[in-house]
């Protein structure tokens, strides 16, 4: 079987030879191949990557002009893998390419994905505590329960890795993506080792990032075919809310004389449904737009494949 490994480098040169050899060490009787994506590095990983595809042809290496980032680092590994199994994992040796034959073992008990959980994470409390609360928030966002959404080591089938598309900070929601699209995520304990060379290269900053791609990614998992029940049912509650407190108002005001022009509540009101028509318009013209651009996307996007079915017609002869 051949299995391909999708590697992202950003100033790992320390790093790559042995992490290439302990790759090489625990293959088994698996074919393989490297891809390592050199994401802006200045360090001199490239000289190094481009050594090792010098020694090893089935090393390949791509280059980009600058840093765009992980998630585009894997998108271009996983455009061009060819193997049955695709594995990534980070460049800095925390990951332990030992453990390969242990996710190809959760594999063969009908995972599609299996990714590593860092049980043990050798990282400062200050990456620990973040990194909880993060997976957490997405476990409970995307009900899909993983102790570990952001570890870059996982396995997946290539019929997967086909169909995501990653961009920004969305690699953190892989499982996530996969799960929306009928896939069978499974989860490993992992070792992860302490960092050898180097520094981590990330901060503060990506959380921030993060959080405006959880909602992007909670969209494109639960609204994408049919936006108007977000939009829409924002827009209800907002309607009715408001609709109830301007009919308060006006009973107050037919049976009781009370005046309106001092009264805040009344402006609440009619924001609250003028922001709710609003919503609801949004959401309305999302679904023209979805449904004239592509209306196929109103089908499930993974569709099972169907082998050796005959229909019978009433033309045909037994």
């Amino acid at each position: 079987m051949l299995l391909s490994f999708v590697i992202p480098v950003l100033n790992e040169a320390e790093s790559l030879q042995q992490l290439y050899k302990e790759i090489l060490g625990n293959l088994g009787e698996h074919s393989y191949e490297i891809i390592f994506v050199d994401d802006g590095s200045k360090d001199g990983s490239f000289g190094v990557m481009t050594d090792l595809a010098a020694q090893d042809k089935q090393v390949r290496v791509i280059k980009f002009r600058r840093n765009f980032g992980k998630a585009a680092a894997l998108q271009k590994g996983f455009e061009i893998a060819c193997g049955e199994v695709v594995f990534t994992m980070d460049a800095d040796l925390q990951d332990n390419p030992a453990e390969i034959s242990a996710f190809l073992e959760k594999l063969n008990q009908g995972y599609d994905m299996v990714s590593g959980w860092k049980k043990k994470r050798r990282d400062p409390w200050h990456k620990k505590l973040p990194s909880r609360l993060f997976n957490s928030v997405t476990a409970r966002t995307f009900k899909l329960k993983l102790n570990d959404y952001n570890c870059g080591f996982k396995a997946y089938r290539r019929e997967l890795v086909k169909e995501l598309y990653l961009y920004g900070e969305m690699h953190r929601y892989i499982p996530a993506l996969a799960n929306s699209l009928g896939y069978r995520i499974g989860e490993i304990a992992v070792q992860h080792r302490a960092r050898q060379h180097g520094k981590s290269k990330y901060g503060l900053e990506r959380y921030l990032r993060g959080f405006f791609d959880l909602l992007t990614v909670r969209m494109v998992t639960h609204y994408i075919k049919s936006p108007l029940y977000l939009f829409g049912r924002i827009g209800l509650i907002s309607t009715i809310l408001g609709s109830v407190i301007t009919l308060y108002l006006t009973i107050m005001k037919i049976f009781w004389g009370m005046p309106l022009s001092n009264r805040p509540l009344l402006l609440m009101g009619i924001l609250l449904i003028l922001g709710g028509l609003q919503f609801i318009s949004l959401g309305l013209m999302s679904e023209l737009i979805i449904n004239r651009i592509n209306p196929a996307q109103r089908l499930p996007l993974s569709i099972e494949t169907t082998i050796n079915v005959r229909t019978e017609t009433n033309d045909e002869k037994p």
